[in-house]
């Protein structure tokens, strides 16, 4: 009997106050997907770096013979500088941060580089003597890269010192800082929907004052009373957050998996499975709106 009268007060008060409910579930909706947003592209950061940072290589490219570096001063880089820094790479202080070292020769490079720009107008005014012999280093942790910059760069026969990270930091700045913004945007339309579903709680409350004095008559207790409104702002708040997942399913279904994998083989993209992931996150959120606001309004609103 308790859980009928509960359940008409529920659909009365979602009844009365129908757009207003509406409201509530299209801002939940709204904030929760940029707040999926933003857990998804920090999912996308990490599983590019996860996938990267472990391949990237240190390059240390010799000198050639056009160099004007003054490292380079004395023309290419000799055998004997070349067997310098093979001895520095393998010294007891540097070795341990070293996974593997390949040496590409002046010849190896000139024939990759010729290979990879043959269809080039240009390849025609390069030749082999522009090319730098090289050793690429993979570190034990890339985050060391610095350990080798420091013993080599400035050393006689070594032109740069070259860490690969450097070309990926600009995706990864672009990719955090649209989480930001999304973070962003994220917590104005969670602060909307919290005062939205507050005030949806308040208007339902004051069209039943009536009612909610003859149960506070007839012994009823504040949770009894408060129960319908609570669940009221929980079920709006809720559906908002189920059509969230829905939709950020969706994008990333056809956006991310079917359209975007395909242009960009090389990296990972977030699937679906991580929407499913982030899915009870948003729906708590979604409940703990409810929760919050129901607590702040009915306190006032529900005395008589």
């Amino acid at each position: 009997m308790r859980l009928q009268f509960i359940a008409s007060e529920i659909w009365i008060g979602l009844r009365r106050n129908l757009s207003m409910t509406i409201s509530v579930i299209l801002v939940t909706f709204v904030s929760l997907t940029f707040v999926g947003a933003a857990g998804l592209l920090q999912t996308q950061v990490t599983k590019f770096k996860g996938e990267w940072y472990d391949k990237v290589e240190v390059s240390v490219f010799l000198c050639p013979a056009n160099s004007t570096k003054p490292a380079c001063a004395s023309g290419e880089a000799t055998q004997a500088q070349i067997d310098d820094v093979k001895a520095v790479l393998g010294s007891p202080e540097v070795a341990p941060e070293i996974q593997s070292v390949t040496f590409e020769s002046k010849e190896a490079a000139w024939k990759d580089f010729s290979k990879r720009f043959a269809d080039q107008w240009w390849i025609n005014e390069v030749t082999k003597d522009d090319m730098n012999a090289s050793f690429r280093i993979k570190l034990t942790d890339p985050q060391q890269y610095q350990v080798i910059d420091d013993v080599l760069t400035g050393r006689a026969g070594v032109e740069e010192v070259s860490d690969q990270r450097e070309i990926l930091k600009p995706i990864f700045l672009v990719l955090n800082r649209a989480t930001l913004v999304a973070a962003g945007l994220a917590a104005v339309m969670l602060l909307a929907a919290v005062l939205l579903i507050t005030t949806t709680i308040r208007l339902s409350a004051l069209s039943r004052r009536r009612e909610t004095s003859i149960m506070r008559l007839v012994g009823a207790s504040n949770f009894f009373i408060q129960l319908p409104f609570m669940l009221e702002g929980a079920i709006a708040a809720l559906v908002g957050g189920v059509l969230a997942v829905g939709g950020l399913w969706l994008g990333v279904k056809y956006l991310v998996e079917q359209w975007l994998s395909s242009s960009v083989q090389w990296a990972p993209v977030v699937t679906t499975h991580d929407v499913l992931a982030l899915a009870p996150l948003l729906v708590a959120i979604a409940v703990l709106l409810a929760a919050v606001s129901s607590i702040v309004t009915l306190r006032r609103y529900t005395k008589v």
